[in-house]
């Protein structure tokens, strides 16, 4: 069984008219799923409530700086504001961000738990969070979050997040890039936002690998670079968890880059990872054109029905 941690709750987050970042994007992927035909292969669950995780805030905390915090807390309890040109924080924001990072922290729970992967249809997205700020449509710096909590089960003594959102994960490789523990693996459109993830970005202990691809880059190239570059890292690390940044904004369709990806191949990049064999969490990132976003997820998952 797959399990998809999904709350209606999550459609609260209000980022206003015409944001690409919009509620339709989760409503979107549910209707895909649940109208696949291997439907029933899937086990859905609501996140717990902030208030029976005591962890959530502490490990919010633990990446993210109290102030930064507070300002996301406060900016919702006055009704809303922005973080910068692109990022809103609605009335309900700071609520369902944090029900976002629990909702994380219990695919961890219910991936390790089980040995079958989890999809987090969580929103908003996490992977542009960094410890005093928010940017990019992100609030709180979920994966890196998750990639902590993992680490403290005593079976966990490695993680590994591959970010396959077109967008580089600044967020997450500046909360994760000196922990001996997490690798942190990238591939995205460059030059594009939020113009960092350049070769020379390593990591502290070398546990950094940033894969810029020029726009336009098809599956050919994605394929190259998941053999040439990708798994051999991976395998280096010896993941015993891998994290999925499942952003899906590179397809064609989408508006926000350049790149020449079809739904169908995150399927393949899907068998690529299953290789690694380990467990494997996936967490919605970006993707905003509503057939191929839903079409993408679909793509992903399909790929442990067929065995």
């Amino acid at each position: 069984m797959i399990s998809i941690i999904y709350s209606d709750e999550f459609l609260n987050h209000d980022t206003g008219s015409f944001h690409p970042e919009r509620p339709e994007r989760l409503t979107a992927i549910v209707s895909a799923l649940k109208s696949a035909s291997w439907t029933q292969q899937l086990q859905w669950q609501k996140p717990t409530p902030v208030e029976f995780r005591d962890e959530v805030m502490g490990l919010i905390e633990e990446v993210h700086s109290s102030d930064y915090l507070q300002h996301i807390k406060h900016l919702s309890a006055k009704g809303g504001g922005m973080l910068d040109g692109d990022t809103p924080v609605s009335k309900y924001s700071y609520d369902v961000a944090t029900l976002a990072v629990s909702a994380w922290l219990d695919g961890i729970d219910r991936t390790l738990a089980t040995g079958n992967p989890s999809f987090i249809l969580a929103r908003p997205p996490g992977h542009h969070a960094c410890k005093n700020h928010g940017m990019g449509f992100c609030l709180f710096s979920n994966a890196a979050i998750a990639a902590y909590y993992a680490l403290q089960e005593k079976a966990i003594n490695r993680v590994a997040i591959l970010d396959w959102d077109v967008h580089h994960g600044n967020g997450t490789q500046e909360r994760v890039e000196n922990n001996s523990r997490i690798a942190y693996c990238s591939l995205h459109q460059s030059p594009c936002y939020p113009g960092t993830g350049t070769r020379q970005e390593r990591g502290l202990h070398h546990n950094v690998l940033n894969i810029p691809l020029s726009p336009g880059s098809n599956v050919s190239v994605y394929k190259s670079a998941f053999i040439g570059e990708v798994l051999p890292f991976l395998q280096g690390f010896k993941p015993d968890l891998l994290i999925v940044s499942a952003g899906y904004d590179a397809t064609a369709a989408d508006m926000l880059a350049t790149m020449n990806l079809q739904p169908e191949d995150y399927g393949l990049f899907t068998e690529y990872i299953r290789t690694l064999g380990c467990p494997i969490l996936f967490g919605l990132e970006g993707g905003y054109d509503l057939d191929a976003l839903s079409a993408s997820v679909v793509a992903t998952l399909e790929v442990f029905t067929r065995s």
